[in-house]
C-alpha cells in the first residue's frame, strides 16, 4: 500500500476521503471485511487520526462502511439489526411454535395469492409441486417444498407478509427442524397426500377462489402438524392431539413441553 508523506499538505479530510475511497475500491482495505484501526490508517496514509475519523464518518454516511462500538469498522452497509438477532430466533424456536405461526400466516397468504397470482405464477407452482414429488432425497424435497410455499407467499403481493414468511422459512432451514420434518414425511402415503394437498391449493389459487385456497392451505398445515406431533410423540410416548380440533392450542402446549 502506498503511504502518504508526513509533513506535506496531505493532512486534510478531503485527501483522506479520496485515498480511503481509492483503497476501498481497489479492495486493498479490510481483512475479512474489517478495516484497520484509525491509528493504523493514519500511519499508513501519513495523516492524523482526527482527519481519518472525519473521512470515515463520511464513508459511513454513504453506506460504504459501518462501525460497531468495540468491534471495529467494516466494509459495506450496516446489517439489518433484525438480521443480527435472527440466529437467536431460530435457536429459540421449536417446531410447534413454528407450526402455530404457519397455521395463522400461510392460509392468509394463499387467500391473497388466489386474488393476485398471475397465470405464470400458477404454472410455476405446478412445476415446483411436481419437483417435490419427483425428488429422490430429503434435501431436494425440502428445497422444492420451501420454494413452492415461498412462491405462494410472493404471489400474495404483500411485502410485509413476505418478510414475515422469510423469517419462518429461515427457521425451517434449521437442521433440527429439517430432521423432524423428514421423520414426519416418512409415514405411509405422506408424499402422495402432500402432493394432492399442494395440487388442491394451487388449483384453488388458479380458480381465483380465496376461501377454498385458504382452507386448502389450512388443511395442509394441519396434516403436517399432526404428522410432526406423531413423529415426536413416538419418541416421548405422548398422546397425539386430535387433528380435527381447531388449531389444537392446548395440545401444542403439552407437546412443546417435551419437544
Amino acid at each position: 500500500m502506498v503511504q502518504g508523506k508526513t509533513g506535506e499538505a496531505h493532512d486534510n479530510s478531503n485527501y483522506a476521503l479520496d485515498r480511503l475511497r481509492e483503497l476501498l475500491g481497489a479492495g486493498e482495505l479490510g481483512s475479512e471485511g474489517r478495516l484497520p484501526t484509525e491509528r493504523a490508517l493514519a500511519e499508513m496514509l501519513g495523516i492524523s487520526r482526527r482527519v481519518v475519523r472525519r473521512a470515515l464518518e463520511v464513508l459511513e454516511a454513504e453506506g460504504l462502511i459501518w462501525r460497531r462500538q468495540g468491534s471495529g469498522t467494516f466494509v459495506g452497509e450496516r446489517p439489518d439489526r433484525f438480521s443480527e438477532h435472527l440466529g437467536d430466533i431460530v435457536a429459540g424456536t421449536d417446531f410447534m411454535e413454528l407450526m402455530e405461526v404457519r397455521l395463522r400466516i400461510e392460509p392468509q397468504l394463499a387467500q391473497l395469492a388466489a386474488m393476485r397470482a398471475r397465470p405464470r405464477d400458477v404454472e410455476k407452482m405446478r412445476e415446483l409441486a411436481r419437483k417435490i414429488i419427483e425428488s429422490s432425497d430429503a434435501d431436494a424435497r425440502e428445497l422444492w417444498d420451501g420454494a413452492l410455499h415461498r412462491l405462494i407467499a410472493q404471489s400474495a403481493g404483500n411485502r410485509l407478509f413476505l418478510s414475515i414468511f422469510d423469517v419462518i422459512n429461515r427457521v425451517r432451514q434449521d437442521e433440527a427442524w429439517r430432521a423432524v420434518r423428514e421423520r414426519a414425511r416418512s409415514g405411509k402415503n405422506a408424499f402422495e397426500v402432500s402432493y394432492a394437498q399442494h395440487k388442491n391449493i394451487i388449483e384453488a389459487i388458479a380458480a381465483r377462489d380465496p376461501a377454498r385456497a385458504g382452507e386448502a392451505m389450512r388443511e395442509h398445515m394441519l396434516t403436517l402438524q399432526e404428522r410432526l406431533i406423531r413423529a415426536t410423540s413416538m419418541e416421548h410416548d405422548h398422546t397425539i392431539p386430535n387433528s380435527d380440533t381447531e388449531d389444537d392450542p392446548e395440545g401444542f402446549r403439552a407437546q412443546k413441553a417435551t419437544a
